[in-house]
């Protein structure tokens, strides 16, 4: 039922979306040159990976270090600003490899760091856009992200579709959190970090609390303390997904 309501909005969509999309690829071309798609691969429904297709908004590096900001044109701050850069992934729904509403596809490196119970974010189609994008998008953090995620893969119904698709017409037009500040989304739990907390489950129908979040977060200051403390453990940085990556 559901892939076929995805089918159904993916050809009304299509309508306006192939002439709308060649422009746009015209428009990267002579700005920017080839390729005119970003691929990227990201994890989808029960773990399976999947080439997820965006408009190009950066240009090339000049040198290998130079940071992502800098390299976004006005078209791909335009695009990106106005959600069109995600238009190709219509493709991916027509696959089958997304849906229309869901969690948004996150990177393989990222999900390995995810705990048993955070994995329950893979038990649907990823999305175009799910109760997270309208809830905050890339201005909460990872742990608020995945909880709100979780959340919607527990309570998903019609009713709830049919608001996540109202509440994305809204952000559309009121366009907030598209990147998050310093162009990363922070507090994503690294491998050797305890498992997440338990954190209260709403009841089905009923939003979450979206201040409650148990998981655990990145130190802030360090403890002070007179006795001498043994050197901690070296642990791995944490994930943070760049700026295209993120969304």
């Amino acid at each position: 039922m559901k892939r076929g309501g995805d089918l159904v909005i993916t050809v009304l969509t299509g309508i306006v979306a192939i002439p709308l999309g060649l422009v746009i690829a015209l428009l990267i071309r002579c700005t920017m040159g080839g390729p005119v798609l970003f691929r990227q691969t990201r994890t989808g429904l029960h773990g399976k990976e999947f080439e997820i297709l965006k408009f190009r908004t950066m240009r090339d590096r000049r040198f290998p270090e130079e940071p992502d900001a800098p390299r976004i044109t006005r078209l791909g701050e335009l695009l990106r600003r106005t959600s069109l850069d995600e238009l190709p992934q219509l493709w991916n729904v027509a696959r089958g490899e997304m849906g229309v509403i869901g969690p948004r596809p996150t990177l393989p490196e990222q999900v390995v760091h995810y705990s048993r119970r955070q994995r329950g974010r893979l038990d649907v189609r990823p999305g175009l856009t799910g109760w997270a994008q309208v809830r905050g998008r890339n201005s909460i953090t990872w742990p608020e992200r995945i909880e709100l995620d979780l959340w919607y893969v527990r309570n998903r119904s019609l009713a709830v579709d049919l608001r996540i698709l109202l509440l994305t017409v809204r952000v559309l037009l009121r366009p907030a959190g598209i990147t998050a500040a310093g162009g990363v989304n922070p507090g994503f739990p690294t491998p050797t970090e305890p498992a997440d907390t338990a954190v209260p489950v709403p009841a089905a129908g009923n939003e979450p609390p979206p201040a409650v979040i148990s998981l655990p977060r990145q130190s802030t200051a360090p403890r002070q303390s007179t006795a001498p403390r043994p050197a901690p453990p070296v642990r791995p940085a944490p994930v943070h997904a760049a700026v295209e990556e993120a969304s």
